[in-house]
């Protein structure tokens, strides 16, 4: 089931972040998910089965230039592969183009990923090296409306 995030969800969200970390995530990136959870947080969902949660993934909006970003997904380790991810995904890419404003939807990711947001239909535009940290490229896509 997805719904939205609640701050009780916050404790098991980083917690699917340590579980990805070093594989997808460098260790710096738990500390900037929780200040986004705090600050930066407009649509963010969480992914639950059997009253656990096992993804979570946001939408950040861009009105002047009729975007949104889609941000901090994340899946548990047990769950990969299972179609969670593409879930999420497709829900977020929906909910965002619900809005007359957004044309564009953009993922800025890493090499580690990227192919996955590439079967979902995202474009890549840019790779910058180690723009995350130290051996996590930058991996700018795109999906149009």
């Amino acid at each position: 089931m997805i719904r939205p995030y609640t701050p009780a969800d916050k404790s098991s969200v980083l917690a699917l972040v340590r579980l990805n970390t070093p594989e997808f995530f460098h260790p710096s990136e738990e500390e900037d998910l929780s200040i986004y959870l705090e600050n930066e947080l407009e649509d963010y969902f969480v992914v639950e089965e059997n009253g656990k949660v096992v993804g979570a993934g946001g939408i950040n909006y861009f009105p002047v230039e009729h975007s949104a970003r889609i941000s901090w997904d994340v899946v548990s380790p047990d769950f990969h592969g299972n179609g969670i991810g593409g879930r999420l995904t497709k829900f977020r890419v929906d909910h965002a183009f619900s809005k007359s404003s957004v044309q564009t939807i953009v993922v800025r990711t890493s090499q580690l990923v990227y192919l996955f947001y590439e079967k979902q239909g995202f474009a890549l535009e840019k790779v910058e090296k180690d723009y995350w940290a130290k051996g996590y490229d930058l991996y700018l896509m795109r999906y149009e409306k």
